[in-house]
């Protein structure tokens, strides 16, 4: 199994996973350039994609969507509610879309979206199986049961660790906004991205800490924060930080 990070942020999200001969991106939300430029670094053609999973339609996850479908004509898997909500939508030929419910499967993969609490039409996480598992658990205001079940067997997670909650409150975002990121559908804290960790019932073998924000956290404060928990409870799980700027890759 294969996995880039290629972005992680508030400015744009796009991770590729491969697994057993399939090729994945989840979610668009840097350039098409950057994408392409992204892949290629690892050897990989944009054009070979299998197809394009979208967690939901906010912008910093589907900006390049609309030229990465002009460049190739590449499959693109998500929630009805969430194509119908993408400022995009016209922009994208309406074959290309293909609304997902329950579990469904790309060659030997079988992908299983599941529900996460975010302030979008119908978001979700994805959790990808074939000979590995993988799974992408960002955007979310806390770690529901479902959403705790859903991430537990993952080799490979990632994971979001967006903001301290104390910098958050001390930081110049307008109340309402901070209200938002704190709230049951906004983004997950560093604290309770540890503790979701804690309660895995298999540790998974590599953890990628997500969407860090660039205001309201530190890659060094999200890293320590989750390893001091960790390590008071008995757990070692290696932990890798994505950026917002840069590819971070597990091969």
């Amino acid at each position: 199994m294969q996995v880039s990070v290629l972005a992680s942020g508030s400015k744009g999200n796009a991770v590729y996973v491969e697994m057993d001969g399939v090729r994945l991106l989840l979610d668009a939300g840097i350039s098409a350039t950057r994408i392409k430029k992204g892949l290629a670094a690892e050897g990989i053609d944009a054009a070979s994609l299998d197809g394009v999973l979208i967690t939901h339609e906010h912008r910093d996850h589907i900006a390049g969507l609309v030229t990465l479908s002009k460049w190739y004509e590449l499959p693109i898997f998500t929630r009805r509610a969430t194509i119908e909500h993408m400022s995009c939508r016209s922009s994208i030929p309406a074959e290309r879309f293909h609304a997902i419910e329950g579990a469904f499967c790309i060659g030997d993969l079988t992908i299983d979206p599941f529900s996460i609490p975010h302030d979008a039409a119908d978001p979700v996480g994805y959790r990808i199986t074939g000979s590995s598992r993988c799974t992408l658990a960002t955007d979310l205001g806390f770690v529901t049961a479902s959403v705790q079940e859903a991430i537990d067997g993952a080799d490979v997670l990632v994971l979001e660790a967006n903001h301290d909650p104390e910098v958050l409150k001390h930081g110049d975002y307008p109340w309402a906004l901070k209200r938002r990121i704190l709230s049951n559908r906004g983004h997950l804290a560093n604290a309770d991205a540890a503790w979701a960790l804690v309660r895995m019932k298999k540790r998974p073998a590599h953890v990628f800490l997500a969407h860090l924000s660039e205001k309201n956290n530190t890659p060094e404060l999200a890293e320590n924060t989750v390893e001091e928990i960790l390590h008071r409870q008995g757990l070692d799980i290696p932990i890798c930080m994505t950026a917002q700027d840069r590819a971070v890759h597990l091969h």
